[in-house]
Order: C-alpha cells, then sequence, then structure tokens
C-alpha cells in the first residue's frame, strides 16, 4: 500500500511505507566516544493553556523518553535548547524538569549534564546576569547532575564587549564546584545570540572563547560547539587545552565530526540523537570496536533527515523532533509546549516522515503510517 504525501510544488506524490524497522536492541555501554542526547519535552494535551502560558508538562511522559535514551547508553543533556527552553519552557519548568531528571538519572543510573542560563530574566546588567546564571548553578549542581553554561540572551544583550564574557564566565567558572560543558550556540539556533562572546566576528569571537577556557582548563570538562561549521570546529578543538573535549553540536555534519581524524574527534552532544537515538548508539558501538567504516556506513545516511529537520529557520528543529517522536510511538499526541507543533509546514512534516521512515527508525511503522494519514487526513489531504 502507498500513502500520498504532499510535496513543495503543491502536489501530492506516492509513497511505499516501510514494512519492516532497522533491528536495534540496547547494547553494551559506549566506551570510544562521550555521547549526549539533547532530549525534547512532551505536552500535556489535556492542559487549557495558550502558548504564552506556563508550560505544561506531561512529565510521565518526559521520563519515560529519556528512560528510553539511557537504554541504549546515551547521556541525557537535559533543559537545552531541545526542550523548548526559551521556545515555550520557561526558568521554572526547567528547573522542575532538571530536578525530575535529574532524580531519574540516579535511580536508573544514567548520565545527566543540565542547562546553565539567564532566562528567568529578560535583561538586566551584568550583575543581574551573573546572579542569574548563580542561580540556575546551583539548581543544577544541588539535583546532581553536571553542568553546561549556555549562552545567554541577557549577556549578549548587556555585556559591552570581549571583557565581560571573560570576567562573567570567569566567575562563574571560579565558582563551579565540578567541571562543566561550555556551549556556543550560533544565531541560527537563536537569532538573539548574534554576536556572542563580544564580536560579530567569528575569528574573534573564538579567541575570546578560548581565552575562557585556557584560563580555567580544570574547571572545563569539555565544549559545545553548535555553529553549523565544520572546519570550524576543527579548527577549535585542535586548540583546546589536553583534556578538555569537544562536544560536535554540528547537525549538519556530525559523522565526520565524531568520526575524527588523525589529529583527534569530537565527542556528541546532538539534539539529532533525540530521534536518532537507538541507531547513533549502534553506530558509536560499531566505532568502539575500530570499525570507522561501519560507523559511518551507519551514521551517513540520517544526515539527510538532519539537514530537513534543522534547514533554515533551525531554531523550530524542535517541531521535527517531536513530530518523529509521536511518530516512533514515544508519545501519544504531536502537541508541544508555546503551540509549537504549528511551526513547520505539512510537506515538512511529510518529508521528513518519508526519510525517518526510510531509515527504519519507527519501532512500528504500521503505527507511524496510521498517525501520518491522520494528520494528512487533519489537512484535509484524501488518501
Amino acid at each position: 500500500m502507498t500513502i500520498r504525501l504532499p510535496d513543495l510544488r503543491g502536489g501530492l506524490r506516492a509513497y511505499e511505507p516501510r514494512a519492516e524497522p532497522l533491528a536495534l536492541t540496547p547494547g553494551a555501554p559506549l566506551t570510544s566516544r562521550t555521547v549526549f542526547s539533547a532530549a525534547h519535552v512532551v505536552a500535556d494535551p489535556y492542559a487549557d493553556t495558550s502558548p504564552d502560558a506556563p508550560a505544561a508538562v506531561d512529565w510521565d511522559a518526559t521520563l519515560a523518553f529519556r528512560r528510553h535514551l539511557w537504554s541504549h547508553g546515551l547521556g541525557v543533556a537535559e533543559a537545552m535548547d531541545t526542550a523548548q527552553r526559551g521556545m515555550g519552557l520557561d526558568w521554572a519548568g526547567a528547573a522542575e524538569l532538571i530536578r525530575r531528571s535529574a532524580a531519574e538519572a540516579k535511580a536508573v543510573g544514567g548520565r545527566i549534564a543540565c542547562g546553565v542560563g539567564t532566562d528567568q530574566m529578560a535583561a538586566g546588567s551584568l550583575g543581574e546576569v551573573r546572579a542569574a546564571y548563580e542561580e540556575q548553578l546551583a539548581v543544577v549542581e544541588e539535583s546532581g547532575a553536571q553542568a553546561i553554561l549556555m549562552a545567554s540572551r541577557a549577556l549578549c544583550a548587556a555585556a559591552s564587549g570581549p571583557e565581560d564574557y571573560l570576567e562573567v564566565y570567569g566567575h562563574l567558572l571560579r565558582q563551579a564546584t565540578e567541571p562543566v560543558v561550555l556551549h556556543w550556540l550560533g544565531p541560527m539556533f537563536d537569532p538573539a545570540l548574534e554576536g556572542y562572546w563580544g564580536s560579530s566576528d567569528l575569528d574573534t569571537a573564538t579567541d575570546t572563547f578560548l581565552e575562557v577556557i585556557a584560563a580555567h582548563p580544570d574547571k572545563v570538562d569539555g565544549i559545545k560547539v553548535s555553529l553549523l561549521d565544520a572546519a570550524r570546529e576543527i579548527d577549535i578543538r585542535r586548540r583546546l587545552p589536553q583534556g578538555v573535549r569537544c562536544y560536535t553540536g554540528d547537525d549538519f555534519n556530525y559523522p565526520e565530526l565524531i568520526a575524527g581524524d588523525e589529529k583527534g574527534f569530537s565527542h556528541a552532544l546532538l539534539g539529532i540523537f533525540d530521534p536518532l537515538g537507538p541507531l547513533a548508539a549502534e553506530a558509536v558501538r560499531v566505532l568502539d570496536t575500530g570499525d570507522l567504516t561501519g560507523f559511518r556506513e551507519l551514521l551517513d545516511p540520517t544526515v539527510e533527515l538532519s539537514r530537513h529537520l534543522f534547514q533554515a529557520p533551525t531554531r523550530f528543529y524542535k517541531t521535527g523532533v517531536v513530530f518523529l517522536a509521536w511518530l516512533a510511538g514515544h508519545q501519544s499526541h504531536f502537541t508541544m509546549v508555546g503551540g509549537l507543533q504549528s511551526a513547520r509546514s505539512l510537506p515538512h512534516f511529510s518529508r521528513a516522515y518519508e526519510l525517518a521512515d526510510g531509515l527504519g527508525l519507527f519501532p512500528d511503522p504500521k503505527q507511524a503510517e496510521e498517525r501520518m494519514r491522520n494528520l494528512l487526513a487533519l489537512y484535509g489531504v484524501a488518501q
């Protein structure tokens, strides 16, 4: 049987869904790379809320998805932009998410790192930005999770130049009790972060970023670079102090960056590993055996799907991630906090379904097809 899917020209095309999923089961712990999946949140579909109201989260489904990722050996990067920080999930909701997920990680033995930002404030002085960071850092450390110092819209607005970033980050790193991950999120993910590290010139910004790390190498476990620029990430990776890891956040070029070269490789902290979790874990297990070719054979075909989900406007990739979680049966509905399920078009969803189905990502392809048909019917597409 075929399903008719909208194309980008306003017509319909026939697609024959896959009959069987890719056979992927939990396996041995990952050893050659440290791999985090940034995880989405599941909205409560029965909540009487609005896009600008506090997020209503289905905690049971949200935590169940994290157990799914841990079962495959992946770490969870919690309360990051994939969880709609600043796009539907406010700080109060993020703090609750951090506490609940950290407790769940402790109960099941999962690895977790959580985002620390300043989203409890819209704008303020450098002192207020620093205090906001400190408040969130305390919540994460008290939960027992590793901290990820996220880029701050408020700091970007308040800073007058690189010296302000050096002062704020230096203060936070001296205060942190354990080594943290520094996160450089590019403006393609959040336009309000244009000019982060005190300059719109990426070479100048990179120098400031590396200066922060060089001054506190014992307090930096690693860096997450989300600039969608493989060459720049490799350059930064090669300039890091000994012992500081690079976690790729490049959802366009991750196979080659994780595979690495004769001078090193990247670990991973990726939003695309939310829908790719089991397949990504299997690929890294193959890499653990030294089989670089097998690793690339598994992961390279996923790049087309990732580039589709993360296409401009890149910040709306979360919609595609949650859409695929619904098709895969990880949640019973396609509703998002902040109403963000409306952020992508039906042709976009149709192509995402086709690519994910072709990869065998849906544990129950028939269920995924039925849900896709329901969505098409809702949009008025007759089969």
